[in-house]
């Protein structure tokens, strides 16, 4: 039973890590946050966070990695977690920036 959770894991962190990585390359958000993210890069880049976070815990799990203390492991983890949080609210919060096709022309 422990390699269905890791694996469950593994898989949901991996899955984390590639929309991160697309969302940051393209600037492309789920339809579900589409309406909400005002920060595209900031939400990709809490996605990359918390999906590596996800995805080495499931690989801790599974015994694929091994070698740090548990409590290095627990307060990295728990780092990048809470970072990519931090990230993906402020995201959500953050006013979008304002582009030069967007700003007023000078004079008006």
């Amino acid at each position: 039973m422990a390699w269905a959770v890791g694996g469950t894991c593994a898989f949901v962190g991996l899955l984390a890590v590639v929309l991160g990585t697309v969302t940051l390359r393209t600037g492309w958000v789920l339809p579900t946050a589409r309406r909400h993210v005002t920060r595209p890069g900031l939400h990709g880049l809490g996605a990359l966070f918390m999906g590596t976070s996800i995805l080495l815990q499931g690989l801790v799990h599974l015994g694929v990695l091994a070698g740090v203390s548990w409590e290095a492991r627990v307060l990295g983890e728990i780092g990048c977690l809470f970072t990519g949080l931090l990230l993906i609210a402020l995201s959500h919060l953050l006013p979008p920036r304002r582009t030069l096709e967007h700003a007023d022309p000078p004079g008006a």
